[in-house]
Parts: C-alpha cells; structure tokens; sequence
C-alpha cells in the first residue's frame, strides 16, 4: 500500500495483515551532486513503486525520507524515527537507499537496511532500463521474502 488518502485508509481496515514498511532514503544537494542524486530518486522510486504493487496487502511504502547530503547529521535522523516507528509496530521494517554513506550507520538503524546501486536509467534504452528494473525488483522481493521467512 502507498502513502495516499485512498490507500492509507485501507491500511487502517487491514493493518493486521500489513506487517512490513518499506522506507525509501534519497540524498539531495544543490552541488556538484544535483544530477547523480536526481538520479538515484528517480531510479528508487520507481523501483519502490513496483516492489509495492507486487506485494500490496503485505507492506506500506513510506515517502522518501529526503535528507540534505551535507550538514544534516543522520544519527539525529534515526533517533527520531526510531521513537516514531517502535509506535507503529511494525514487525519488519525496510530501510531501502543507493546513498552508500547509509551502510555506517547500519547497525543503528531500525530494521533492515537494503542498499542497492543506482542504476542510471538515463543511459539506457527503454527495453533494457524496463529489462534491468524488473531484475531489481525480483532482487528486492526475494530479500524481503527471506527476512519474513526468518
């Protein structure tokens, strides 16, 4: 289920079969970086979007947690997410970025952190680019299946 009017009201009536969250993590600047991160956004949120319609009824995708890459200290960020997400009860809690900088700050993440690199979809013709999100996506679905047959 997606983070909108419609859908978050069929979460509230089902809440007891969704068990998982899926949280998307995208860096912004406006340095040197603008057109890498733009990149990394776009490519999560459509993979996100269909890791979500494949497995609705099961999980909830958050809205990107958007972070400035400089100056924003991510420890504080956990913190509060943390206090937050031990509310909502999730048994299984998805931390999904290609912000490599994310893989430091595993262990202190509720959840499970999945770390996947950015494919530059702009770079490809729209049958591979189709072809390449569908492996990703079969990737992600076959992690999120072996953290809840665990």
């Amino acid at each position: 289920m997606k983070w909108t009017f419609k859908e978050t009201g069929m979460y509230e009536e089902s809440k007891e079969y969704v068990d998982s969250l899926i949280i998307p993590m995208n860096p912004i600047t406006f340095g040197a970086q603008m057109k890498q991160f733009s990149s990394m956004h776009e490519f999560m949120t459509i993979l996100t979007m269909e890791v979500e319609k494949q497995l609705k009824g099961r999980l909830l995708l958050m809205p990107a947690l958007t972070y400035w890459s400089e100056g924003q200290e991510k420890a504080g960020l956990i913190d509060i997410w943390k206090v937050k997400l031990a509310e909502a009860e999730f048994k299984h809690i998805f931390w999904i970025t290609s912000d490599s900088e994310w893989k430091r700050y595993e262990d202190k993440l509720p959840g499970t952190l999945l770390w996947i690199p950015a494919i530059g979809l702009e770079y490809l013709e729209e049958g591979q680019a189709r072809q390449m999100m569908n492996d990703q996506v079969r990737q992600i679905i076959d992690m999120l299946t072996q953290s809840w047959n665990k």
